[in-house]
C-alpha cells in the first residue's frame, strides 16, 4: 500500500485546512487510517485515526476542531482541520493499518504498518 498526502499549506490562525492521504492497492475498506503529525524537534504524534467501521478517535489536542472521515470508493482519508493554532504547525502524516472488525484502532505509531511521505500545515499567528 502507498499513501500519498496533501493539502498542506501556510494559513492564518483561526483558519482551516483539509488534508487528503489517497491509497493505493486493494482492499482499502479494510485500513484503519490514521494521521499523525511531527512538529520540529518533537516526536511524531498521534492525532486521528478512523476505524474500517467509520469508527472514530482523536487526540485530546484537536477534538472538537478536526475531524476525520473516509470514502472507500475514492481510497481516500480526510483531515478537516478548523480553528488552526500555531502550535498545529507540522509535518502531518498518514498512516495505515490492514484489520479485522474486532481489532480495534490504536493510537501508537508503531501499530500502522503503512506510512505516507507527510505534508506540511504551517499556522501564522
Amino acid at each position: 500500500v502507498q499513501l500519498q498526502a496533501s493539502g498542506g499549506g501556510l494559513v492564518q490562525a483561526g483558519g482551516s485546512l483539509r488534508l487528503a492521504c489517497v491509497a493505493s492497492g486493494p482492499s482499502f475498506s479494510r485500513y484503519a487510517m490514521g494521521w499523525f503529525r511531527q512538529a520540529p524537534g518533537k516526536e511524531r504524534e498521534f492525532v486521528s485515526v478512523i476505524h474500517r467501521s467509520g469508527s472514530t478517535l482523536y487526540a485530546d489536542s484537536v477534538k472538537d476542531r478536526f475531524t476525520i472521515s473516509r470514502d472507500n470508493d475514492k481510497k481516500a482519508v480526510y483531515l478537516q482541520m478548523n480553528s488552526l493554532q500555531p502550535e498545529d504547525t507540522a509535518v502531518y502524516f498518514c498512516a495505515a493499518r490492514n484489520t479485522i472488525v474486532t481489532m480495534p484502532a490504536e493510537s501508537s505509531p508503531s501499530w500502522y504498518h503503512y506510512w505516507g511521505q507527510g505534508t506540511l500545515v504551517t499556522v501564522s499567528s
